[in-house]
């Protein structure tokens, strides 16, 4: 009786081909927005959670017939609360995505339950090459270090730097942003003196800035993750590297948006490469960050806003893809090849590799209407990541 009922289960199944089901349309399509809400890494939890928000509001909480309900669940940046929290989700929840993810750590924890439990996982922050490997399932619609650390290190060596010392976060994306700048660096005739690593948690920049200022470089090269850039600041204030003729290059997460006004005029003239600035001139640009200032007391909106804004993008335009079947590799099949408008202009999905294609900017960092701000002013298009083989 029981082989008969699961044939009968099997055959409807069938039978029901892309269509969704009455007891389907009835069921909300679940995300699950696992973020670190508390802890160090809280600014892109609430960055990311608040772009969500906004996103639902301009565009609705159903699409194709299913209402779309978000889960908001803080892993305070512990991985493995990451990987509980999304076992939870899959397995006591019934969602139909997993998404978020600030820190690589975060993401590397979840990819089994993504891969045992057929479940897309969209990466919404974390920025490591290798993450796409951990899971068929893994769709990143954010960034990859080495997109940002390559076209920073052009721009240096194009522009008469010499000598760079490089200080990462010791972790995952801190090397992609070392190896990736230091290899481009040098076969561009440029020589890196020393590479500094710092530990993620609770980071002390000072003895590694006397390093610096020891080596005199022409121009230091810095990654920190969204969230640490203000504490980076203020010690290359206090050791007096900002007089010290230096020049201070690096990706975009150093000069975050959402920091930047209380890091000070120290940060003048500061050279970045990243994909994203809230000044970027885009009407799309200027209507998201007049909503999301709206919405959230004034708080500006920095990369980690936009990249949760289009991953809710891309999520919604999976499920009206698939006519709103909750089926993971049908969604991640609609996910692949996706291209779409973003408050940081075109955004692809790349259909070999599951990861993102996108504008980087290099910027520098002026006051403009008594704030300060990373002006664009030069943009390198359609940049995939150069750790992986270019279709």
């Amino acid at each position: 009786m029981i082989a008969r009922r699961n044939l009968l289960i099997l055959a409807a199944a069938v039978l029901a081909g892309p269509f969704i089901s009455a007891a389907e349309a009835q069921e909300p399509f679940r995300v699950a927005l696992i973020l670190p809400m508390t802890g160090a890494s809280q600014s892109t939890g609430r960055q990311i959670d608040a772009a969500v928000k906004l996103f639902m509001k301009e565009h609705g909480d159903t699409v194709a017939g299913r209402k779309v309900e978000v889960l908001l669940r803080d892993d305070a940046g512990v991985a493995d609360t990451t990987r509980r929290l999304a076992q939870e989700a899959v397995v006591r929840d019934h969602v139909q995505i997993i998404a978020g993810f600030g820190l690589t750590p975060l993401a590397m924890s979840s990819a089994p339950i993504a891969t045992q439990g057929k479940v897309p996982m969209v990466v919404m922050a974390a920025a490591t090459s290798s993450i796409m490997a951990a899971s068929p399932y893994i769709v990143r619609v954010s960034q990859v270090l080495p997109q940002p650390a390559v076209i920073a290190a052009d721009w240096a060596a194009k522009n008469g730097l010499k000598s760079v010392v490089t200080l990462v976060s010791d972790y995952g994306p801190g090397y992609d942003a070392e190896k990736w700048f230091v290899e481009r660096f040098k076969a561009a005739g440029g020589t890196v003196p020393e590479s500094l690593r710092v530990p993620l948690a609770n980071p002390d920049f000072a003895p590694f800035l006397q390093r610096v200022a020891d080596a005199k470089p022409d121009a230091l090269y810095v990654f920190v993750p969204a969230g640490f850039g203000s504490a980076f600041a203020k010690q290359f204030v206090e050791r007096g590297l900002d007089k010290s003729g230096i020049k201070l290059i690096g990706t975009g997460d150093m000069t975050d948006d959402d920091l930047l006004n209380g890091m000070g005029d120290a940060m003048l003239g500061v050279v970045t490469a990243g994909p994203y600035s809230a000044s970027h001139d885009s009407a799309m640009n200027k209507r998201f960050v007049a909503d999301f200032k709206a919405g959230n007391g004034g708080m500006r909106p920095n990369f980690m806003a936009v990249f949760g804004y289009d991953g809710m993008q891309a999520i919604y335009k999976a499920i009206e893809k698939t006519g709103g079947k909750g089926d993971g590799l049908a969604l991640v099949d609609a996910m692949k090849g996706l291209s779409f408008e973003s408050p940081r202009g075109p955004v692809m999905i790349d259909a070999a590799t599951r990861d993102v294609v996108l504008n980087i900017y290099m910027r520098k960092v002026e006051r403009r209407d008594g704030e300060l701000y990373n002006t664009e002013f030069e943009t390198f298009s359609n940049v995939f990541d150069p750790a992986k083989p270019k279709p």
